[in-house]
């Protein structure tokens, strides 16, 4: 294999130019971004704990079965960061031989089974529910255990939106689906202080037990949510429609000297994006030429939406399709 000036390999069919996958992504870049969503999911560990021990004492201090299912949610939200972030850092992980596209779906992978971990704890406040159904106990809504589950719930949904943000902005699937989650818990947190206020002051006690089941509910559909969102995402989804279409104009706008794109195809790993398309440039125009465009399309794409890792395959005009990206 022969290799150009700057260490591109280069196929011995004339006019054609390959640059290797494993050579298109910015280290420094991703390696600031990892950081970052690792601290970010050590945080979200730390802010479980806080609130399992917050939600714990409120179970505790009014007997209500509806706050202590609330509280089993949240030891599943404790166990979902400590999943969040471990595969955070196996999908920082270089790519290497055994892997040459990277670790990146190792969230995916965390992702569904954080939603199996929610089923578990949907079964278990459904038993919790069904048994104070059938024998109901006198609960006290307690002023101060209330005030505690009222500021537990706060600090959740004050995370779920900092989780939220971080993911998208890093597009990390494990704190997207921790955010989601978190934002289930204050929900169902909210409805269960409404109705353990309505239960106490009405004596009908068994509305405690049919709020917990609400709760098991709500979360087992957040479950679902989520494995489904994961295994779409283990199928090599594309990037969404304003990041293609993105890509497109960048495309279209920064190849100048080459005839047209084809063969556009992208993919998400978790934060890992590779991007792979055919670029037709004039059969007289020299390696070097040729390779001067891809290393600007590259520059230029990477500028815009972030690292990723970019295949170029460059072609004669006589494989031109004239169907895909004209170059402006």
């Amino acid at each position: 294999m022969l290799r150009n000036r700057s260490g591109h390999a280069i196929s011995r069919a004339p006019g054609r130019v390959h640059t290797p996958r494993y050579q298109t992504r910015a280290p420094a870049v991703l390696s600031d971004q990892t950081n970052r969503t690792s601290t970010i999911a050590a945080l979200s560990l730390a802010v479980g704990v806080i609130v399992l021990a917050l939600k714990l004492f409120a179970a505790q201090a009014t007997g209500s079965v509806a706050l202590l299912s609330d509280a089993l949610e949240s030891v599943v939200n404790v166990i979902t960061a400590l999943v969040a972030l471990l595969a955070v850092r196996l999908a920082a992980r270089p790519a290497d031989a055994v892997l040459p596209y990277g670790y990146g779906k190792a969230e995916y992978f965390s992702a569904v089974v954080i939603g199996a971990l929610i089923t578990v704890a949907a079964i278990l406040i459904f038993r919790e529910a069904w048994s104070s159904y059938v024998a109901p106990h006198r609960f006290t809504a307690d002023p101060l255990a209330i005030a505690v589950s009222v500021a537990a719930s706060a600090v959740n949904a004050g995370w779920a939106l900092v989780l939220g943000r971080e993911g998208r902005r890093v597009q990390s699937p494990s704190l997207i689906a921790d955010s989601k989650h978190l934002f289930t818990d204050v929900v169902s947190t909210v409805g269960v202080l409404l109705g353990v206020l309505l239960a106490a002051m009405t004596g009908w006690m068994q509305l405690d037990s049919l709020l917990a089941a609400l709760v098991g509910l709500t979360i087992l559909w957040s479950g679902w949510q989520l494995i489904r969102s994961s295994v779409i995402g283990l199928m090599d989804v594309a990037v969404d429609e304003k990041t293609l279409r993105q890509i497109r104009e960048l495309i279209a706008a920064h190849a100048e000297g080459a005839i047209e794109a084809h063969d556009l195809r992208t993919r998400q790993a978790g934060q890992a994006m590779f991007i792979e398309f055919h670029l037709v440039v004039p059969g007289a125009m020299t390696v070097d030429q040729a390779h001067a465009i891809c290393d600007s399309l590259e520059a230029r794409l990477r500028e815009a939406i972030g690292p990723a890792q970019i295949t170029i395959h460059v072609e004669p005009e006589n494989k031109a399709k004239h169907s895909g990206i004209v170059v402006v």
